[in-house]
């Protein structure tokens, strides 16, 4: 059976804050090393296009939403120390893999709100440039306004 000691704890607890941390860089990072010809195209097109991964590095509540994570992982490996150390082997192992999911929904709720917060910038850039279309950069082969910086400024309030 699995025998957990403070060792284990420790690398449990730094694998799950790196799999949140890596999961919010390959989200802004996986498809920066792609190029799009969109930006190209012609301004006078109703389809907008956004470079998503670009906004989500931008967004002013990132470092925010990375320091709700780090507190969320600190205090499921707090309450892993503390309720474990009576726990069975099989115990342990049902409760790391409870506080493994909540901390997945909780990562899932963090990106939702920097998601939404973003979509809904889109929304009000595209609204008063007559856009009725618009899709993220990486999906664009050609063609689209793209509105990347007016969305980003909006975002940041630069």
């Amino acid at each position: 059976m699995l025998n957990l000691g403070k060792k284990q704890v420790k690398m449990v607890s730094l694998a799950i804050a790196t799999f949140f941390l890596l999961g919010v860089a390959g989200l802004a990072l996986s498809q920066a090393g792609r190029t799009s010809i969109a930006s190209a195209a012609s301004s006078s097109s109703n389809v907008g296009v956004v470079n998503y991964q670009l906004l989500m590095q931008q967004s002013p509540d990132l470092p925010q939403a990375q320091q709700d994570m780090q507190a969320a992982v600190d205090q499921a490996k707090k309450d892993f120390e503390s309720k474990s150390a009576t726990m069975s082997d099989k115990e342990k192992q049902d409760y790391q893999n409870q506080l493994q999911q909540g901390l997945q929904v909780k990562n899932q709720q963090i990106k939702d709100a920097l998601m939404k917060k973003i979509d809904d910038v889109i929304k009000t850039v595209s609204e008063a440039k007559g856009l009725s279309v618009v899709m993220d950069k990486a999906n664009v082969v050609y063609g689209g306004q793209d509105i990347t910086d007016d969305v980003g400024k909006k975002l940041t309030g630069k």
